[in-house]
């Protein structure tokens, strides 16, 4: 039986990070409004740990703030708290996300000696004036140089990125994908920049100098930015932000391609592009075989990929076939 993996996530809203992005508004991300204490954290782990099932990779992931920006000790006592996780065997690793400007040799140092395995950093974009209108304050150099230096200590590398920033293009967000993939990556996840409110960006918009990504265009490079980084066997771990109910509100996310189930909007219009580019158009039954991980997926959203080839061949049927892997799948028209 397939190991499970299951993190459990310890938010620390702009923990450390001095700096304030144009689109970054991280409490009401991550709906977390404190810091969490060292008892907090330790409670935190332990009512997971309690409903976890046997046979599950377990990795205690420190997300939202700049952890690698905290004071030296403030970061010991975090990490420490979470080792005890790890000596009792209960927990296997840690995972921590920090700002590209914010690695150095003692961090790293410190890092791998509490057990962290993954290390993301917060890329977003490897173009220049997408970092500088986007006020990222750091460098496409600070992000290789980085990257460098966390493979060269044996960790896991991550490369987050975000599509539709202020200046950013289809052409420019491929550029970032294939920047992820040259710097090696292990790892990636894909966002798309909404406008949420009591940020620079909601000022932006509303003045009319910025316009974010429509949800059709954002699927469309996220779609092709996946596939990409498919390829290359970066695994990608997130696709559009965790689901958020705030985000149904006019007066949190003001605009921008929001959708609950982003990920599947994207791996549906694979799967469509996928069966397009393969399957010659013609009339009759058309049968499809997908691997059972892939036919939600396959299938469409609310069918749609079903209901689209459908209209194409007058019927089909989408099953899963337990032999099939990953994007593999089989077909016939009869």
């Amino acid at each position: 039986m397939k190991q499970k993996h299951v993190n459990i996530p310890i938010f620390l809203p702009e923990l450390a990070c001095k700096n304030k992005c144009v689109f970054c508004n991280q409490k009401q991300i991550t709906t977390t409004q404190n810091i969490p204490s060292i008892q907090d954290i330790i409670n935190k782990i332990e009512l997971h740990l309690s409903t976890i099932d046997t046979n599950t990779k377990v990795q205690i992931a420190f997300f939202g703030g700049n952890f690698t920006g905290l004071p030296f000790k403030m970061q010991e006592s975090y990490l420490q708290a979470a080792y005890r996780f790890i000596e009792q065997g209960k927990v296997e690793s840690i995972r921590i996300s920090t700002r590209p400007d914010y690695i150095t040799e003692n961090n790293l140092l410190l890092l791998k000696s509490f057990g962290v395995k993954d290390i993301e950093l917060g890329a977003q974009s490897f173009d220049p004036e997408v970092l500088r209108l986007s006020k990222r304050n750091h460098s496409v150099e600070d992000i290789r140089t980085a990257s460098c230096m966390i493979r060269e200590h044996g960790f896991s590398l991550g490369l987050q990125m975000m599509i539709g920033l202020p200046g950013d293009t289809y052409v420019k967000a491929m550029h970032t994908a294939q920047s992820i993939i040259d710097c090696k990556a292990n790892t990636s996840r894909i966002y798309p920049c909404l406008v949420i409110a009591h940020t620079e960006l909601a000022n932006m918009h509303k003045q009319n100098q910025y316009i974010p990504l429509d949800l059709q265009t954002a699927v469309a490079w996220s779609a092709d930015i996946y596939s990409l980084l498919q390829k290359h066997e970066i695994q990608v771990l997130r696709v559009g932000l965790h689901p958020n109910a705030d985000f149904e509100s006019p007066e949190v996310c003001i605009a921008g391609p929001y959708h609950q189930s982003f990920k599947q909007l994207v791996c549906s219009e694979i799967w469509k592009q996928r069966f397009l580019k393969h399957i010659s158009v013609q009339k009759g039954k058309l049968h499809i075989e997908v691997a059972p991980s892939e036919i939600a997926y396959a299938v469409g959203y609310k069918s749609s990929n079903k209901t689209y080839l459908r209209s194409k061949f007058g019927w089909i049927s989408i099953r899963a076939n337990t032999t099939l892997q990953n994007n593999e799948f089989t077909y016939s028209i009869i």
